[in-house]
C-alpha cells in the first residue's frame, strides 16, 4: 500500500447518536489504517535493506575496478623499469551499430550485416570479442 493514499478517519461528535453502518465503517477504516501502517513500515524496512545491499555491492564493484586499474598501472611501471613494452588489454565486448543502408552494398558485407542481426539502419548489437572478430 502506498503511504501517500490516506484512509479517512471517521469524525463523530461526542454524545451524538451514531448509526450502525457508520460505526462499522469507522471500525473497518481503523483496521485498514492499522494494516496499512504495518505494510508501509514493512515496505520502508525492505527498501532500506535493499538500499544497504545496493550500496555494499556498489562499493565492492568500485573496489574491484580500482584494484584492476592499480594492477594495470603496476604492470606498466614494471614494464617500463624492465625496458619492455606493455600491451594494453583489449575490450571483451563490442557494440556494433549499422550506419549504412543496403543500396550499393556488395553481397558479402550484406550477408555479414544479416548475420550480425543488423537488418535496419541505426540498429545495434553487443558482440563478445573472439578470434574472428
Amino acid at each position: 500500500m502506498a503511504a501517500r493514499y490516506m484512509i479517512p478517519k471517521g469524525a463523530v461528535a461526542e454524545g451524538s447518536a451514531v448509526p450502525e453502518k457508520v460505526k462499522l465503517k469507522i471500525a473497518r477504516d481503523a483496521t485498514l489504517a492499522k494494516e496499512k501502517e504495518t505494510a508501509v513500515a514493512a515496505a520502508k524496512k525492505d527498501h532500506e535493506e535493499q538500499r544497504a545491499a545496493l550500496k555494499k555491492r556498489t562499493q565492492e564493484y568500485e573496489k574491484e575496478y580500482s584494484d584492476y586499474q592499480k594492477k594495470l598501472i603496476d604492470l606498466r611501471r614494471e614494464a617500463k623499469l624492465g625496458g619492455n613494452f606493455f600491451v594494453e588489454p583489449e575490450a571483451k565486448l563490442l557494440f556494433v551499430v549499422r550506419i549504412v543502408g543496403i543500396i550499393k552494398l556488395s553481397p558479402k558485407p550484406r550477408k555479414v550485416l544479416q548475420l550480425l542481426r543488423l537488418k535496419q539502419l541505426h540498429n545495434g548489437v553487443f558482440l563478445k570479442v573472439n578470434k574472428p572478430i
